[in-house]
């Protein structure tokens, strides 16, 4: 359940920003001014910050700098100050997102929920990212991840379009043993059956000019002639 800090002096708005989170299925705490709202973003690490800017002390200017010192949590500024120059101090000192009061409910919900999606997406990229990658292949200076769809030949990276990718993790996978190209056409573009294999000899063709050393002298696929490909790099 994500948990919503809101940060907020006036007691019937935040009521009402409580109550519609909660009916959203968020957890939800409160804070009237910006020293108790530091305090519970450390103790309670909140997975977004809903930040008004008039605050009784501290604004929240100030408050988001102080959470920016120490925190990545998504902040979203409510303020009654329509004032561009307040928008753009908001979000240059860290601020994710900026909705001006009086705002509909509806809106400031979907932007708290764009938000979330988004921290999520990244916690699953930086998860994908520290995971060790045990679909990754090295083989004749080529290192292939299925994870990533990344290439890199000598170090350097390769582009591919989707099916040259496919074809040669297929062929790296199955490095030496030799396939025709009625073969590769249905281990890799899944044809149960066709006589036009021009399509195979195309694709060969485009991935060794991107990781053969010399595309006309191939040392990473070679043909097999009058039978097919292998992967020997």
């Amino acid at each position: 359940m994500p948990r919503i800090l809101i940060v907020e002096d006036q007691e019937s708005l935040a009521a009402a920003v409580a109550y519609n989170l909660r009916r959203e299925g968020h957890e939800v705490e409160i804070a009237p001014d910006g020293e108790r709202a530091l305090e519970a973003v450390r103790a309670a690490l909140p997975d977004l910050v809903v930040l008004d800017l008039m605050l009784p002390g501290m604004d929240g200017f100030d408050v988001c700098r102080q959470i920016r010192r120490f925190s990545a949590v998504p902040v979203v500024i409510l303020t009654a100050r329509d004032d561009e120059v307040d928008r753009v101090v908001g979000l240059e000192i860290g601020a994710d997102d900026y909705v001006t009061k009086p705002f509909s409910m509806r809106e400031l919900l979907a932007r708290v929920k764009a938000l979330l999606r988004r921290r999520e997406l990244l916690r699953e990229e930086l998860r994908h990212a520290e995971a060790p990658d045990g679909d990754a292949i090295e083989a004749g200076g080529i290192s292939l991840s299925r994870a990533t769809r990344r290439v890199t030949v000598n170090g350097q990276a390769v582009r591919l379009r989707p099916k040259e990718f496919d074809l040669l993790e297929f062929l790296m996978r199955n490095r030496e043993r030799v396939y025709s190209a009625a073969q590769l056409l249905q281990h890799v573009w899944s044809y149960a059956q066709t006589d036009d294999t021009r399509t195979v000899a195309v694709h060969v063709r485009d991935v060794r000019r991107k990781v053969e050393d010399d595309p006309s002298n191939p040392t990473r696929i070679e043909t097999v002639r009058g039978v097919g490909y292998r992967f020997v790099g």
